[in-house]
């Protein structure tokens, strides 16, 4: 197969071999119309306002759920909207308050449940400390017009940090189930090496979190978790951390009613003393599931993908999606026959969004594509991207006074 695209953005192409160093031919190449698999970009109107950011999207049955923050008259508000076609249904707020935790890469997100309900998450601070802030949790039954009481599926009651929440339908029930990273830990002034942990609960019919697991005590401080649906169940992947401050990618299952030992994705021995802030991302179709994240062992940046076929019991070995330039902060789709790694990448002329489709089952990859601009600056966020039928829906935040939310639609067909 080969790439083509057809946009209305005359540059992107020509941008993108300047930034990758690539021939015209590799991003825009013709081919036959059997072999090619064409690309038509189209931006779509961000139903954000003025100076919002980190945008989160997830998909609703055939639409597609963003939420973002906004500036509100007194501190900032939880808003969100359904993408019908190319239109953005009017926004509703969920949340707006004077204390929530805004931050370019722990932020909030709404999803649907199977039975229609919608779940919201975001981080509201519980003392002066910078990083001292708790999850909430809220339900709405009537697309968002009302939301229920919020409710913190953590009862430590510590001033410590609390967030990179995945949201999830609980397996088997039209119920909510939440992971995350806790740093209860730290409030333990007598632990010589306290650590952040991963854990998991599941809200109940009355309003009560239950079913609490500490799945993971050791993990990195402040990378995403990412979760996805497998055919028997649910897998969360993460950033683990040794004592050693290795800092490479597991991933957990729940299956058969318990969840399982953390296992390493791959073995890249990516040895940091900090936080890289870079957490994986996770798609799944049945029990063939993709993972892509990003390392820097050896000190050469990569930004890597990794399949399995037995519903993440075991992963074949990694393919590197991009090397140069790369800053990461990845998002992963599952397409028929691959999946598709979105990525950010910092070059001279400036920084960009870039996608590429990584074939199964060897992981070899086309083309890279450029999506649009970007910036390597915190401020810009992570890309957030998700599958809508023949859509790669992907969102950004676009530094700036003010800022804005970009969204654009790569829509591939054969």
């Amino acid at each position: 197969m080969r790439i083509r695209f057809f946009t209305s953005v005359p540059w992107v192409a020509a941008w993108a071999c300047m930034v990758l160093g690539c021939d015209p031919a590799e991003v825009a190449p013709s081919g036959s119309a059997d072999t090619d698999r064409a690309v038509r970009l189209r931006t779509l109107p961000s139903p954000a306002g003025p100076g919002s950011g980190e945008p989160n999207l997830s998909l609703a049955g055939d639409t597609i759920l963003m939420s973002w923050l906004e500036p509100a008259t007194e501190g900032h508000a939880l808003r969100f909207s359904r993408l019908i076609g190319d239109r953005w249904e009017e926004p509703r707020t969920v949340v707006s308050r004077t204390d929530l935790f805004v931050n370019w890469a722990d932020f909030p997100s709404v999803i649907q449940l199977p039975g229609g309900e919608l779940a919201a998450h975001w981080l509201q601070y519980s003392g002066p400390g910078t990083y001292s802030y708790d999850i909430w949790v809220s339900t709405s039954e009537d697309g968002g017009s009302t939301w229920s009481q919020p409710s913190s599926p953590h009862t430590d009651g510590t001033t410590t940090e609390h967030g990179f929440v995945s949201l999830f339908a609980s397996h088997g029930a039209d119920g909510l189930s939440a992971a995350w990273l806790d740093g209860r830990a730290y409030a333990d002034t007598t632990a010589k090496q306290p650590f952040m942990s991963l854990r998991a609960a599941s809200l109940g019919p009355s309003g009560e979190w239950k079913d609490q697991h500490v799945l993971d005590d050791r993990t990195c401080d402040c990378c995403q978790t990412s979760v996805a649906r497998i055919g028997n169940g649910v897998i969360v992947a993460y950033r683990g951390r040794t004592k050693q401050e290795i800092r490479d990618i597991r991933v957990v299952r729940f299956a058969q009613g318990r969840w399982s030992q953390p296992m390493t994705v791959h073995n890249d021995a990516w040895e940091i003393p900090a936080c890289p802030v870079n957490g994986p991302s996770i798609a799944a179709r049945g029990d063939t599931v993709a993972v892509a994240w990003f390392t820097a062992a050896d000190d050469i940046p990569r930004v890597r993908l990794a399949f399995s076929y037995d519903g993440g019991s075991t992963f074949a070995k990694p393919t590197n999606v991009a090397t140069r330039g790369v800053l990461g902060r990845v998002s992963v789709s599952m397409l028929d026959g691959g999946a598709m790694v979105t990525y950010l990448a910092q070059f001279e002329a400036g920084a960009g969004v870039l996608t590429r489709y990584m074939m199964l089952p060897d992981g070899r990859g086309l083309a890279p594509l450029l999506l649009g601009e970007s910036a390597a600056e915190r401020s810009s966020g992570f890309p957030v991207a998700v599958r809508r039928g023949s859509d790669l829906v992907v969102a950004w935040t676009v530094p700036g006074e003010p800022r804005t939310i970009r969204i654009v639609a790569a829509h591939l067909f054969r």
